[in-house]
């Protein structure tokens, strides 16, 4: 009996909503069940993994510092992905901005200067990182190039870029030869919230403004009714005048730039210097991020919330049950997978056909 998917003819709101806690629920499902065939006790896994990272307040700190990169890319993420046009590079336009913001903490190491760096840094890392989100977005509207393959393959492009920075001239002669950079001033740095108690940061307020600022786009600009229209009709999007080379332009500019903040960030806050750790997979784990949140601003805070866990319970499984750290990207993966089926079954149904049986000869 052959299944078939067939397009609803209507999608229906609340299990849309529901989806990605429907997602949620059966990877916590699957993850037990991969818990018990590596002989380790599910409830005892699954409690270290989403439990306990919120009974601590520094536990709770570094879920906020890891959630902050995640949430400003993803947010940026969504941009291109309500329009339909997909940006599979953020992590490349991250380690950018990161590499460009980074040149002036380098250039000032070690003088008098006043925090007027730090604003100067945040916004050379924005622009690296819209420069360089630039660039799939030329290759489509000039080339006709896909921005899948092109903004993918860049990736690999700024990681060695980074990695020759840090392992050339912008070494720290006195880093024991670790390829890293000497360690940001002061007047560099992004300074911690709470003195004394953990890492959470002001980028991590950055980051909330950021989304209340894309929910405003999205839900209250002409630029957010075209991005909404040419990613769900744009046949009727084009009869309306809009510009859907622009609107690629536009987006991936606005990607790119909320991309390379967040690598900025990243180095000015938690880090402290430039090394190639930078380069910690961010830009893809966003993507996770962007479609768990149903591509909603709002939505995406709560889902690189949820994400942030998974790494922080993660740390904390290695070292109490002794698993892989590794296992935490399987987690991520099977949540994407369910994710995607999830939103699949929102648009189809499934359908059993059935095979008619052939009439039998008639005898004479």
């Amino acid at each position: 009996m052959p299944l078939i998917l067939e397009r609803r003819a209507e999608r229906s709101a609340a299990v849309a909503v529901a989806s990605p806690l429907i997602a949620i629920a059966l990877t916590l499902v699957t993850v037990a069940i991969l818990f018990t065939i590596i002989g380790k006790n599910p409830l005892e896994a699954l409690y270290v993994y989403f439990v306990e990272p919120l009974t601590d307040s520094f536990t709770l700190q570094e879920i906020a510092v890891k959630a902050t990169p995640l949430v400003m890319i993803a947010v940026g993420l969504s941009l291109c992905y309500i329009a339909n046009i997909w940006n599979i590079g953020a992590e490349g336009q991250f380690l950018v901005g990161a590499v460009c913001g980074s040149w002036l903490a380098v250039r000032t190491n070690g003088t008098d200067v006043g925090h007027w760096v730090l604003v100067v840094m945040l916004i050379l890392g924005a622009i690296g990182g819209a420069l360089y989100g630039l660039l799939p977005a030329l290759c489509r509207v000039y080339f006709g190039a896909s921005e899948i393959l092109t903004s993918l393959m860049l990736v690999y492009v700024a990681d060695l870029g980074l990695d020759y920075m840090v392992r050339g001239p912008w070494r720290d002669p006195h880093g024991l030869n670790f390829p890293t950079t000497a360690e940001f001033d002061p007047a560099a740095s992004i300074g911690t919230l709470l003195e004394g108690t953990g890492r959470l940061h002001a980028g991590s307020i950055i980051t909330l403004v950021v989304v209340m600022l894309i929910a405003v786009l999205l839900g209250r600009t002409i630029m957010g009714f075209e991005i909404r229209l040419i990613g769900a009709a744009p046949k009727a999007a084009r009869f309306s005048g809009f510009n859907a080379d622009q609107l690629v332009l536009f987006t991936f500019a606005v990607s790119g730039a909320l991309a390379g903040l967040a690598g900025i960030i990243e180095v000015a806050g938690p880090i402290g210097h430039l090394d190639p750790g930078v380069a910690s997979g961010y830009g893809f784990t966003a993507i996770i991020v962007a479609f768990l949140g149903r591509l909603n601003p709002v939505g995406i805070l709560f889902a690189g919330l949820f994400l942030a866990l998974t790494f922080i319970g993660g740390e904390g499984a290695q070292i109490s049950l002794k698993v892989p750290l590794d296992l935490t990207k399987v987690f991520q993966g099977i949540l994407l997978f369910y994710v995607l089926a999830c939103d699949s079954l929102i648009v189809y149904r499934i359908r059993f056909l059935r095979t008619a049986r052939k009439a039998a000869p008639a005898h004479a």
